[in-house]
């Protein structure tokens, strides 16, 4: 069959939409497979499956060694922060005492000058004289630190010879927050989950890795199930159950434990590659052309979902 004309052209002085196309052009969009969805039993940070498992308040999973490890390595990142912080603001203090003190002294300077007859000439850096001429010991032209700096610098070509410029380091926050939703997380709101595992006869032969199940209704938990745990005793039960009973009953259905409503946490789920099941499955990069090059450059697109 012959080839269109119209998709072969390769004559003219730009891109045409088919060859854009063919070089990547545009923003590229790919559905995540199974593949590439945390199961609903793996740690947010390792991504293995859970070890003494610990949720917080959001509904994000972590093994225990793996989020201590997380919070305290954060805890070790505020106490940097804060005590570059402190020498910086100590500099900052140290400073403003030196120019202080270089405007007294140039202000006795021009006193004692004063009272022993010399009369000063101050210029600018342009080299004109001051216009106002000097009026005293309170009228001195006394220019900043900067440009003091600048004036008595020689060489400033040089890289030992040029300032360098401070970087503002601002008041660090002071709370942790959570690697998965970032929002703020202490190490007492997390609190510990239990799967209940299936049985040997209600496991299937081939499954070799460990599979749950809702203590309730003893189906087997999936990533297309939305799952709730109870924070006062840490049972994780499906969602229906959930709204079946215990939001009713207000009393776990494995150990009688009673609580709260606002104990009932759902917990995060990663989804499973279908179309038509929960969202953010799908992730989007923005390839464009090099100038003059012809070759594709990727740049990561701002919001992937």
């Amino acid at each position: 069959m012959p080839q269109r004309h119209s998709k072969n052209n390769n004559d003219l002085a730009f891109f045409t939409y088919e060859e854009k196309r063919k070089l990547g052009y545009g923003t590229q969009r790919e559905r995540l497979g199974k593949d590439s969805i945390k199961p609903f039993d793996a740690c947010c940070l390792c991504l293995k499956p859970l070890i003494d498992p610990l949720c917080c308040p959001k509904g994000h999973t972590f093994c225990k060694e793996c989020i201590l490890e997380c919070l305290l390595a954060q805890k070790k990142d505020i106490k940097r922060k804060l005590a570059a912080h402190e020498a910086q603001k100590k500099q900052e203090k140290e400073e403003e005492e030196e120019k202080l003190m270089l405007q007294k002294a140039k202000e006795l300077d021009a006193f004692d000058q004063q009272n022993h007859g010399a009369v000063p000439q101050y210029h600018d850096r342009s080299g004109s004289q001051d216009k106002n001429g000097f009026h005293g010991a309170n009228s001195v032209k006394v220019t900043s630190f900067e440009e003091e700096a600048l004036r008595n610098m020689k060489a400033f070509w040089l890289p030992s010879a040029t300032p360098e410029a401070m970087v503002k380091v601002d008041a660090p926050s002071t709370d942790t927050v959570c690697p998965e939703g970032q929002e703020k997380l202490k190490l007492k709101s997390l609190f510990p989950i239990s799967f209940t595992e299936e049985n040997a006869d209600q496991k299937s032969k081939k499954s070799v890795e460990k599979s749950y199940m809702c203590p309730s209704c003893k189906s087997t938990l999936t990533n297309t199930m939305t799952l709730v745990a109870i924070s006062t005793c840490g049972h994780v039960f499906c969602k229906k159950c959930s709204d079946k009973f215990l939001v009713k009953d207000k009393v776990c259905l494995e150990c009688n434990k009673p609580f709260k409503e606002r104990n009932l946490v759902p917990l995060e789920k990663g989804g499973t590659g279908f179309a038509a099941h929960d969202e953010r499955l799908e992730a989007r990069d923005f390839k464009y052309l090099g100038s003059g090059s012809g070759l594709g450059l990727v740049k990561p697109a701002p919001k992937a979902y």
